[in-house]
């Protein structure tokens, strides 16, 4: 597995533009001025990826500020991430790093190259781009919602 540092805390967020599953183009830097959580998954469809945005939906999406955008990233088609959101009821961005394969994970240090995935990395940008927080986790490994909460709390 080769997982690199990827830009630390007090770093400018890597820029880049992603497909939604609906097709829509997503840039972050177009997010300037909000803040953002940057969720980084292996695949939808999968158990622990399905446990962690719904918690995502369910827990986290009803008391975050309004000024916070969640964007969740994975090397999935725009298809694949359409079926499940229209499945599971995600009304948030779930961004295709299909192709060039994992090219935004890499950047931010989260592509496992032996299995073509990304792990679960999360960062928080602030409003002028800049990590404010970030986690790396294994792939079996969910996230802690309430880590999250504290991490956005700071913003």
């Amino acid at each position: 597995m080769t997982i690199d540092a990827g830009p630390g805390v007090g770093d400018l967020a890597p820029d880049f533009e992603l497909q939604d599953q609906h097709g829509a183009p997503v840039r972050l830097s177009s997010l300037r001025g909000r803040g953002v959580l940057l969720v980084f998954y292996p695949l939808a469809f999968s158990g622990v990826c399905t446990g962690e945005l719904d918690g995502i939906r369910d827990e986290l999406l009803p008391g975050l500020d309004e000024d916070i955008r969640v964007l969740a990233v994975s090397v999935d088609s725009m298809f694949a991430l359409r079926a499940w959101a229209d499945a599971r009821g995600y009304s948030f961005p779930l961004l295709s790093d299909f192709w060039p394969h994992g090219a935004v994970a890499r950047s931010y240090g989260v592509f496992d190259d032996e299995r073509g995935v990304a792990v679960r990395g999360s960062f928080v940008v602030d409003r002028e781009g800049v990590v404010r927080w970030k986690v790396v986790n294994p792939i079996g490994e969910a996230r802690d919602l309430d880590a999250y909460r504290e991490a956005l709390a700071a913003l």
